[in-house]
């Protein structure tokens, strides 16, 4: 897919959290049965549990290491804690799910309070299977740091989604007597 039209690209996925990469296997985020899109919107209510994360391919003997950050927190306009880190998930088997993995730091959902967040899923491959320590907190992880600390080299595939805050209720309210 050509740079000028990558859906990472234009979200600036690449730039923000990834270097340019090339997309080697499949990488499926599903959320109560609908899959995530690059660019699609969620509701914060629609990802309060743990996706469902599958990996394509036909090996195995072959393990992948899972990130989820938001890199507009606290808010897109002043994102002083990018990334966030949501979820880390090591030793998944290619062909299989991000449940038959390691998990590192549990999943916390998607909460945020000021714009339109983007939460990043990104896939490495392992080059071995390694002991990998949880970060001591969640604000400021960085996945170009934690590649690079590990030795995973760059990301094998990666998908985002938009999510914000649910605004006011959006019932009719009856005027007041008076």
């Amino acid at each position: 897919m050509s740079g000028d039209r990558d859906p990472l690209v234009i979200g600036r996925v690449v730039g923000d959290v990834l270097d340019n990469f090339t997309r080697t296997i499949p990488l499926m985020v599903t959320y109560s049965g609908k899959d995530v899109k690059n660019g699609c919107e969620l509701k914060p209510s629609a990802v309060i549990n743990q996706p469902r994360v599958e990996i394509g391919g036909d090996d195995l003997r072959t393990f992948y290491t899972l990130v989820m950050v938001d890199p507009d927190a606290p808010s897109p306009s002043d994102p002083g804690l990018r990334e966030y880190l949501h979820w880390l998930v090591t030793d998944i088997p290619e062909t299989t799910e991000a449940s038959f993995g390691k998990e590192i730091v549990s999943y916390e959902s998607p909460k945020p309070t000021v714009g339109i967040h983007r939460f990043v899923f990104v896939l490495f491959r392992q080059h071995v299977k390694q002991n990998v320590c949880a970060p001591g907190w969640r604000q400021n992880f960085s996945c170009k740091d934690f590649a690079e600390l590990y030795n995973l080299g760059s990301p094998v595939a990666a998908v985002y989604f938009n999510c914000q805050r649910k605004t006011g209720s959006s019932a009719s309210r009856r005027p007041v007597k008076k």
